[in-house]
């Protein structure tokens, strides 16, 4: 057997067990870094750490306090914050009381929070703040089950009739610890793999979510076969933003528990470019959106600077793009990233005009990004690529808890969400469906057998709803959603997320992009645009000072975005070009519900919401 397989095969039952083998392992090593904004709200954020000793102190008192108020072993307590420290120790601690994690999303309204609450039957509410607080008050009637809310940040909050603040409940905790010091252990030593360890809600985009069922198992999967990739050492600095309610976000905490690396913990993503070159991190994962937007920024920034400015970033954009498929396919072929001399050269010049200075933004440290969630346009990838910035892009699901796929470090191949995770199999079924099948894999959805039996086979091959195909070597690439696939009415089937990405690829103001073709005779697109970069051609183009809606109605806009789809149209076949578009008078956002939290577009929602445009560019046409 090999090394890996015996790390991973003699994991521990859960995460909570990992947790205490990484706190005597390294008590005084640095944990987490965390930002705490000046009190008078003006200048830089002060960032304050805690190492393992410290971060336990935390979790094992949160814990002890959840179980003085009456949690037991599998009873859910829900999470509904932003990202940031808090949620890690709340969740940590939950979880070394042997309880299991509800997420919940802080943007999800009343009426959607309470089901969630309710359907999970959870126990006890951490609320971020006293907006959260006030949406389970509203729904108090519909939570028989809630007996506890605690706040962790308290402004605004009226303590008492059951709701208290996370510093009385870590007060609460350590008194309890006092008289009780082998508790956690204790209830760690109990927890069995096949616990339930955490409900996460699939943001559906039809109906109600479903909770997601994850066993400790999957997570102790997860944090090994993390830790077997090799991607990851005990040296990287991690900068951790995204969701954490989502399971993209909640797996990296398991990996990084498990390989003992820093961790900088900010939710804020308003935050993240003043942030990059104070955390200086080695490590970042992101959603392509992230990479779409600092690409959009970068080329923008180079047309303000003026058309010699300009000319110079869009030779070296295509340098970046040729340097890395060069480099990438000479790996694949010989082991060795290496550049025709020429084309060396020509990189040499273009990094020291442009690359270094997009190195710079990142905090200058960046050693690898991963990318999942959705799907990052190739074009995208490959200028990161030959610009230093290395997008391993990677594949998973909820109810594969997150990464099955990824990219393995200098073999990546942009395109492809790599190679699953040790101890994970795949299969691609007769119609081109992915299937998975491994310890990662969900137990089921809560409380819907016949849902989870439409998924996952008595055998645990699990049916993911994604086409894809596999290279001889273990290489993944994902085609679309199958349920997403577009079927004209001349029969040609069109994978719209390809298209999209294409177009994000060519028009450096694209914010959302959604092609729409379905039993139609030719496609259109619905397109929104990005604020700062519209605004910014429109300051020069005489549009200044008008608002985002007048901008995006102007003829110029709209002939300056005609101009990017015919640049698309010429690299695609016949059937898959886009006829006509519509400019969308906002952009696509998480509180209109048509986008995830995770920033995925909701095909069926968008669709609804902008029905009359879409009518509108079929008017007249001849439907065959």
């Amino acid at each position: 057997m090999s090394d890996t397989q015996t790390l991973i095969e003699n994991r521990p039952p859960s995460v909570a067990g990992l947790f205490l083998d990484r706190v005597a392992a390294t008590p005084d090593a640095e944990a987490y870094r965390y930002p705490v904004p000046p009190a008078t709200g003006e200048g830089p954020d002060d960032w304050k750490s805690l190492t393992w000793a410290q971060a336990a102190e935390r979790v094992y008192a949160i814990a002890a306090g959840l179980i003085e108020l009456g949690v037991q072993p599998e009873q859910r307590v829900a999470l509904a914050s932003a990202t940031r420290v808090e949620w890690i120790l709340g969740d940590l601690g939950i979880m070394c009381a042997g309880a299991a994690t509800t997420t919940v999303y802080p943007q999800t309204n009343a009426d959607e929070s309470a089901f969630i609450l309710a359907d999970s039957a959870s126990k006890v509410l951490i609320a971020e703040d006293a907006a959260q607080l006030a949406k389970a008050r509203e729904k108090r009637a519909d939570l028989p089950e809630l007996t506890h809310v605690v706040v962790i940040d308290p402004v605004g909050v009226e303590t008492g009739d059951g709701v208290l603040t996370l510093a009385e409940l870590e007060q609460r905790g350590a008194a309890y610890l006092e008289k009780n010091p082998e508790l956690i252990k204790e209830r760690v030593g109990a927890i069995t793999k096949d616990q339930l360890a955490t409900l996460i809600y699939t943001s559906g985009t039809t109906g109600r979510p479903k909770g997601v069922r994850l066993p400790h198992d999957n997570w102790s999967y997860m944090a090994k076969a993390i830790a077997a990739t090799g991607l990851l050492g005990a040296d990287d600095v991690q900068y951790l933003w995204l969701p954490l309610a989502h399971v993209f976000g909640k797996v990296l905490t398991s990996g990084q528990i498990e390989v003992g690396h820093v961790t900088a913990v900010d939710g804020r993503v308003d935050k993240i470019i003043e942030n990059l070159p104070v955390v200086q991190p080695t490590y970042m994962a992101a959603v392509p959106r992230i990479f779409e937007k600092v690409y959009n920024g970068v080329a923008a920034k180079a047309r303000a600077g003026g058309g010699a400015k300009y000319k110079i970033f869009q030779w070296a954009s295509e340098v970046a793009r040729e340097y890395a498929k060069a480099t990438q396919d000479n790996f694949r072929r010989t082991g060795t990233a290496s550049a025709p001399f020429a084309l060396a050269a020509k990189h040499k010049v273009a990094d020291a005009l442009v690359f270094a200075k997009i190195r710079e933004a990142f905090g200058g440290n960046l050693r690898a990004c991963v990318s999942g969630s959705a799907a990052l346009a190739p074009e995208i990838g490959f200028f990161f690529s030959g610009a230093g910035i290395h997008i391993l892009e990677g594949y998973g699901l909820t109810e594969s808890s997150a990464a099955s796929f990824v990219n393995p470090g200098e073999a990546y191949r942009t395109g492809t969400v790599g190679k699953p995770l040790p101890g994970t199999e795949v299969r691609i079924a007769d119609d081109g469906e992915i299937l998975l099948r491994g310890p990662g894999i969900m137990e089921g959805y809560h409380g819907l057998p016949e849902k989870t039996a439409e998924v996952l086979e008595s055998d645990g091959w699990f049916h993911t709803g994604d086409i894809g195909e596999l290279s001889p070597d273990g290489y993944l690439r994902i085609t679309d959603r199958k349920k997403d696939l577009i079927k004209t009415s001349g029969g040609k089937y069109i994978a719209p997320a390809e298209v999209e990405g294409q177009f994000k690829a060519v028009c450096p103001y694209v914010s959302n992009i959604l092609v729409h073709g379905a039993d139609r005779n030719f496609c259109t697109a619905l397109i929104a645009l990005d604020e700062p970069a519209i605004l910014g051609w429109a300051k020069d183009n005489g549009l200044d000072g008008k608002s985002y809606a007048e901008v995006v109605a102007a003829p110029g806009t709209v002939a300056l975005i005609e101009g990017y789809v015919k640049e698309l149209n010429r690299g695609l076949q016949r059937w898959q070009t886009i006829k006509k578009f519509r400019l969308l008078p906002r952009d696509l956002d998480v509180e209109h519900g048509e986008i995830t939290p995770s920033l995925k577009l909701k095909r069926p929602v968008v669709e609804r919401e902008y029905k009359h445009l879409i009518d509108e560019m079929y008017a007249g046409a001849r439907e065959a």
